[in-house]
């Protein structure tokens, strides 16, 4: 037998008015989930935000808050709201017999009075391994210590990701991402916003069509792309991929296999540790590329203009524009191709 809790127009109920009730601050609704072992979260909302946090059994629950469109013009009371939801949505809360949790808040009418709507936000309280797919149309996402399948995404909010693994798959059509202290497989866009990414390992595919990239502290094999902003790194290993069509690129302590480019902007290099390669092309800008001093290194480089630190143990051509050849004995193939002037030079010690 199925076991439900649906919470669908809420006339069936008498309920007491709290003459302090705080939309934005408490919730309308909250009912405990410590009995139902959640494996999976369908959630829909048009309005608001999903919060969905990995928390012990026994602390299991869903809260649901309801406020108006408008709200610091159009504040309601405990009871509007309610009447409100039972004349023009359809709010279900409910568990199934595969510990699966619908959380969905639709209005009646598609064609509604805009300024009359309702935004309807979930906080969701389960154990750590389950797996989600959530949207909303102009809300946040906000995910913490969960691992599983993670699908989610929001057309005018942040996505706010900590502490997750598994495979995790978000996007945002105009906000920002920040993910922190993740791993595994991770894949996230946003077409407007600023992605951060920190302490996290594992597979990472980061873009963003308007925004810049702000990355520290991360391992793996990392793919991070955007159309318009600069790129900004630091503390990286494993393997970077990161282009820039029309920004800068910064970045610092690397210890990555590392391909880099950007048509308009300067890119500025230090690495910390030599793997296998690093290639970096700039259509316009300047290029700086700092490494490691006594290095065994294949140096490839060709600008408007080239500057470098003493080449000691060098063997090869040195031009103005180009220069080529290996540094003691070769090793690391460096390529830089640049449109402007570049310096190579080594880390001071």
């Amino acid at each position: 037998m199925k076991k439900y809790f649906l919470l669908f127009l809420l006339i069936a109920f008498s309920f007491s008015i709290n003459a302090q009730f705080n939309a934005e601050k408490d919730p309308l609704i909250t009912k405990s989930l410590a009995s139902d072992d959640i494996k999976n979260i369908l959630s829909e909302t048009t309005g608001g935000n999903i919060y969905v946090t990995g928390v012990n059994a026994a602390e299991a629950k869903i809260e649901v808050y309801v406020v108006p469109n408008i709200y610091h013009k159009n504040a309601l009371s405990e009871k509007e709201i309610r009447e409100r939801m039972a004349a023009d949505y359809k709010l279900t809360v409910l568990v199934d017999n595969n510990h699966k949790l619908t959380a969905t808040a639709k209005p009646v009418d598609k064609n509604m009075n805009w300024e009359k709507s309702l935004n309807f936000s979930f906080k969701i309280f389960v154990p750590k391994n389950v797996s989600v797919n959530l949207s909303t149309s102009g809300g946040n996402i906000n995910l913490s210590n969960l691992s599983g399948t993670l699908e989610f995404s929001t057309s005018g909010g942040n996505l706010n990701l900590e502490k997750l693994s598994g495979k995790i798959n978000g996007t945002t059509s105009g906000g920002n991402i920040n993910v922190e202290e993740s791993k595994d497989d991770i894949g996230l866009s946003t077409s407007g916003g600023n992605i951060y990414a920190k302490n996290c390992e594992g597979k990472l595919r980061l873009s963003t069509s308007g925004g810049s990239l702000i990355l520290s502290d991360l391992k793996g094999d990392i793919k991070a792309t955007t159309s318009g902003g600069n790129v900004n790194g630091n503390d990286i290993g494993g393997d970077l991929v990161t282009h820039t069509s029309g920004g800068s690129i910064m970045l610092d302590k690397m210890s990555c296999n590392l391909e880099t480019s950007t048509s308009g902007g300067n890119i500025r290099i230090e690495v910390k540790e030599l793997r296998q390669y690093v290639t970096v092309s700039n259509s316009g800008g300047h290029v700086d590329v700092i490494i490691p001093s006594g290095k065994g290194v294949d140096l490839k480089l060709s600008g408007e203009k080239i500057r470098t630190d003493k080449l000691a143990n060098f063997s090869g051509k040195v031009e103005d524009d180009e220069i080529t050849g290996k540094l003691n004995g070769g090793g690391t193939m460096v390529t830089v191709k640049g449109g402007g002037h570049i310096y190579f030079g080594f880390a001071k010690n």
